[in-house]
């Protein structure tokens, strides 16, 4: 894909939801889980799924999500040690 694809073009190829407006919703929200901009509770609301779906389905779409800082991720390291 060039810097020119449009956002209905991405939203159109992914493999989720039906309607290009179910998917580019999902995009917006991807955007902003991932700039932590809103919870992950507000997210899976907006696109009407429940969080754990949204977590499944990011998942499967091998998007790692976390909002655990890498500080975070290696205070949990050292005490699962």
């Amino acid at each position: 894909m060039t810097s020119t694809t449009s956002l209905q073009e991405i939203a159109a190829s992914l493999p989720i939801l039906n309607e290009p407006e179910q998917k580019e919703k999902f995009l917006f929200i991807l955007g902003a889980l991932t700039a932590k901009i809103i919870s992950l509770r507000k997210a899976a609301e907006v696109i009407n799924l429940n969080e754990d779906a949204l977590l499944q389905t990011l998942d499967l779409l091998g998007i790692d999500f976390s909002y655990l800082t890498e500080e975070d991720l290696e205070q949990e390291r050292i005490w699962e040690k």
